[in-house]
């Protein structure tokens, strides 16, 4: 036969071999050998080569990735004679099984069996009963009490029972296919007797907010964000909506935003698992692990991590955030003055002893655009165990000066919420960043102006004009700069110092004349040109109040004086600027800001990089950024640079040089 082992019959020599039972004609053998080639003529047992990736796959599949049944399975199905019940009938299958749990030749291996079996029925029949049962089987094939030994950690079964675990508690407590997870105690029927599920008493309180809304992760998808994070663990990875107190005296002053979505992992614990099972009725709680990636739980004296979905919960939160709007409105309209969401949002909860990083976006611009960022660096526990990120945004059509002093009331005022006796000094070790026209925010909270900017507006000292005490005030904190003491280190992406050529445009003062402007400055600006028109020299000498388009706009006077002002003494400074399409830096730009505009002197160090002027979601600006934080918080040291961008003309970073001490 062709592909087979074939068989060779000696030829017969007419010598007939002696005894009883030998046929006087050779037709006898004859017939039984062709009976024999005709029935099988190989060896029953065998093996063949194949494709090892498909021989892999075969031997690593399991319900969740192929939705049939594992080979450990199939082999404690075989052991126990089940295999042609479960075929017929799934339920009384795992009812034999069941009972096989405290026999002779039960294994820990049937534990496992028993939780992917109930996961495959469970999905057909979507009998919550039995996702239940899929959950605690796996935690006690997990988690077995003396003299049970938990599974070895190279078997593949352990990360199998750990997403069966997962995977079913999550499916248990869904409310219908595609819905939110309902965590809620209660008496659940399960195959192998009754579950009381209890919930820890302080299950749905994070903080000020409870948790409502959950939604389980492992059915979202992901896009817009380069990268999708997952620590593996145990537990159900959800996203909560984290809602405010009703009777909460801060209500939003945490600075969480309020369509915030927050990583939730949902355990359910259960002492002596086995013995419980085998009773007939198990007692379980509940409990909800918010916030920070990184957490572990103890179990049986083991630290176990807690699975998270950090990237779904920030996608989901940027879903449903109003930010998006607010980019183009925010440059038309005076939005922050009318809306009552704080422009100072925090990523998470304050915690003593987190150095904040500040996120402050450019021109028609949001939060939201910091996303790519922010997924990469708070899932990099070097970077998450020592800092928190917080997020500015303001109406990018305002005055700079005006934009900036916002930004460092808002920074001023929280510092001294959060620590009014100076007890934290990770708050002193402020970095701010700042991509664009936020990169001109920046520099302020890091510069010592004197009368620099009210010199370029008037000729008489801020005390001698016609003001208000109210305008007066406003306009001195405006325009009259020191640095924030607690600010440490500032970082400029893609910043027009020296002005933006696009802003020279004609289409430029099309828009210039329907940007709305602060009703503040608004106020303060028109009595200075009305009560004081002899000593104003404000808008260049146009009459008007001046726009941050006009503030952009190569050779502005309050541009100009900016870029003159050195960084304050004892403040670390850091510039990476985009020069698309691997031209030389010189000459070259990212299609809004030229290089010449975006370098500056006295910084500690410069990078290129091959970029659009939107460049917070490219990778190696995201190194660059990570370095500049492993150097503040002192990880590294100031020579560490990182990988050489491919691609570029000139290599990345460019050449550092380094002052003794500097970075430090």
């Amino acid at each position: 036969m062709e592909g087979e082992t074939s068989m060779t019959i000696p030829a017969f020599r007419g010598t007939r071999p002696r005894g009883p039972f030998v046929p006087r004609s050779p037709w006898p053998i004859l017939a039984v050998a062709t009976i024999m080639l005709a029935t099988g003529c190989g060896a029953p047992i065998g093996v063949k080569r194949a494709n090892p990736q498909l021989v892999h796959q075969r031997l690593t599949a399991d319900v969740l990735s192929s939705g049939q049944l594992s080979v450990p399975t199939w082999n404690r199905l075989r052991a126990h004679g089940l295999d042609e019940t479960w075929e017929k009938s799934p339920v009384e299958a795992i009812r034999l099984l069941q009972g096989e749990l405290g026999g002779i030749n039960a294994s820990s291996g049937d534990w496992f069996a028993l939780a992917e079996t109930c996961f495959q029925f469970a999905q057909k029949s979507r009998d919550r009963g039995y996702f239940l049962a899929s959950a605690i089987y796996a935690w006690a094939y997990l988690f077995p009490e003396p003299p049970g030994e938990p599974p070895n950690a190279f078997d593949q079964r352990l990360r199998t029972a750990a997403d069966l675990y997962n995977r079913g508690l999550t499916e248990a407590f869904e409310a219908s296919r595609g819905g939110d997870v309902a965590v809620e105690p209660g008496i659940v029927s399960v195959p192998f007797g009754a579950v009381n599920v209890q919930l820890s008493r302080d299950a749905s309180a994070w903080q000020d907010r409870t948790l409502s809304g959950f939604v389980p992760v492992a059915e979202l998808e992901v896009f817009g964000l380069r990268n999708r994070y997952r620590q593996p663990g145990i537990g159900a990875p959800l996203a909560a909506s984290a809602n405010v107190l009703p009777d909460s005296a801060s209500k939003s002053s945490d600075h969480l935003d309020m369509q915030e979505k927050v990583s939730v992992t949902a355990l359910m614990k259960i002492d002596r698992p086995r013995a419980q099972v085998l009773s007939g009725h198990v007692d379980a709680r509940i409990q909800l692990y918010p916030g920070r990636v990184g957490r572990t739980v103890t179990i049986d004296g083991r630290e176990v991590p807690l699975e998270a979905e950090p990237t779904a919960a920030l996608a989901a939160t940027l879903a449903e955030s109003p930010i998006w709007e607010r980019e183009i409105k925010g440059f038309f309209f005076d939005l922050v003055g009318a809306s009552r969401m704080p422009n100072l949002l925090f990523s998470e909860p304050y915690e003593r002893g987190k150095i904040p990083v500040v996120l402050v976006h450019g021109t028609a611009s949001s939060s939201g655009r910091w996303a790519d960022m922010l997924n990469d660096l708070s899932n990099d526990h070097d970077v998450s165990d020592r800092y928190t990120f917080w997020m500015f945004t303001y109406d990018t059509g305002a005055p700079v000066a005006y934009s900036a002093m916002l930004l460092r009331k808002a920074l001023t005022e929280v510092v001294a919420k959060l620590d009014p006796q100076g007890a934290d000094p990770a708050l002193r070790e402020m970095v701010v960043i700042g991509h664009s026209q936020g990169g001109l925010l920046t520099k302020m909270t890091a510069v010592d102006s004197g009368d620099t900017f009210w010199r370029q507006i008037s000729s008489k000292p801020l005390d001698d004009v016609r003001l208000s005490e109210e305008d007066r005030d406003l306009l001195r904190y405006m325009m009259f700069v020191k640095p924030l003491p607690f600010v440490h280190r500032v970082i400029f992406l893609a910043t027009p110092h020296g002005g933006s050529y696009l802003t020279l445009f004609s289409v430029t003062g099309w828009l210039r004349s329907f940007i709305k402007l602060p009703s503040t400055i608004l106020k303060a600006g028109t009595t200075l040109l009305t009560l004081n028109p002899d000593a104003m020299r404000m808008g260049g000498g146009t009459g008007r109040i001046p726009t941050a388009l006009d503030n952009m706009t190569p050779g502005n006077p309050f541009l100009k004086a900016l870029h003159d002002i050195p960084i304050a003494p004892g403040v670390s400074a850091h510039s990476v600027i985009a020069v698309q399409g691997g031209n030389p830096a010189d000459g070259g730009g990212d299609g809004v800001v030229k290089y010449e505009s975006a370098h500056i002197d006295g910084v500690d160090s410069e990078v290129v990089v091959d970029s659009s002027h939107s460049l917070q979601a490219n990778p190696f600006v995201i190194a660059e950024v990570r370095r500049i934080l492993l150097l503040n918080a002192g990880l590294i040291g100031p020579g560490t640079q990182v990988p050489t961008q491919p691609g570029r003309a000139r290599p990345l970073p460019v050449p550092i040089s380094l002052p003794a001490g500097a970075g430090s």
